[in-house]
């Protein structure tokens, strides 16, 4: 029996890990790291981020393991769905606040040489409060465990006959989700913490990236369930 329970224990907090570095996940979080210069800040995203999932996977596998229910293929396409709308309003959000903050191209030339770099006529400003990133990643973090645990947990607990087994899965496979999404905020924030603010347009260059790509999954995700659909 201990031995059951350690290797789900080790199974379950892997696959929390690798379920981390899923695409989906890691466009939402670039989202909101590409905005800090921190480590700390970005691991704490992360952290919350994994929370908020570990909540989601929690309350699904409580309600599968108490009613022994399978939840209907549609109700995980229309969670799903959810995701990729999101990936596309944090994507676009991203470009907004670039394009809010007056940010352009500019060209000059240094004799017959011209040059295009970015330009900002207005300086950056926070006005966010300091908890505000944390509770969105809390939040985005909520939808994602809705969306994809229900439909991977139940490859699992749908044969664990014990109920104090399938919580002890479901505990693992959280703190796994938690420390591998720390884990990714941690090393998507090193690009925008080592680059200086004298390569200003690598900096917007990158964000750019994240909230085109964060964008283009969510509409993948979109598609996709369409096909599904029909």
């Amino acid at each position: 029996m201990d031995v059951i329970i350690f290797t789900l224990l080790g199974f379950g907090f892997l696959s929390g890990i690798r379920h981390a570095f899923d695409a989906d996940h890691i466009a939402a979080v670039s989202t909101m790291v590409s905005k800090h210069k921190s480590v700390r800040k970005s691991s704490l995203l992360g952290m919350f981020w994994g929370f908020g999932h570990a909540i989601s996977l929690f309350v699904i596998g409580l309600i599968i393991l108490l009613l022994k229910i399978t939840i209907p293929k549609k109700i995980v396409l229309s969670l799903e769905l959810i995701v990729g709308i999101m990936l596309v309003i944090l994507g676009v959000n991203s470009l907004f606040i670039i394009k809010r903050n007056k940010i352009h191209f500019h060209k000059h030339k240094h004799g017959k040489e011209e040059h295009t770099h970015f330009h900002s006529h207005k300086l950056e400003e926070n006005h966010n409060h300091a908890h505000a990133p944390l509770k969105q990643s809390l939040f985005i973090g909520v939808i994602h465990g809705l969306a994809g645990s229900a439909a991977l947990t139940l490859l699992v607990l749908a044969t664990v006959k014990s109920f104090w087994i399938g919580i002890t899965y479901i505990f693992s496979f959280g703190l796994g989700s938690i420390m591998g999404m720390m884990l990714i905020s941690s090393i998507i924030s090193l690009p925008f913490l080592l680059i200086s603010n004298k390569f200003q347009t690598t900096q917007k260059l990158l964000s750019i990236s994240s909230g085109f790509i964060s964008a283009v999954i969510g509409l993948t995700i979109i598609y996709n369930i369409g096909v599904m659909s029909y």
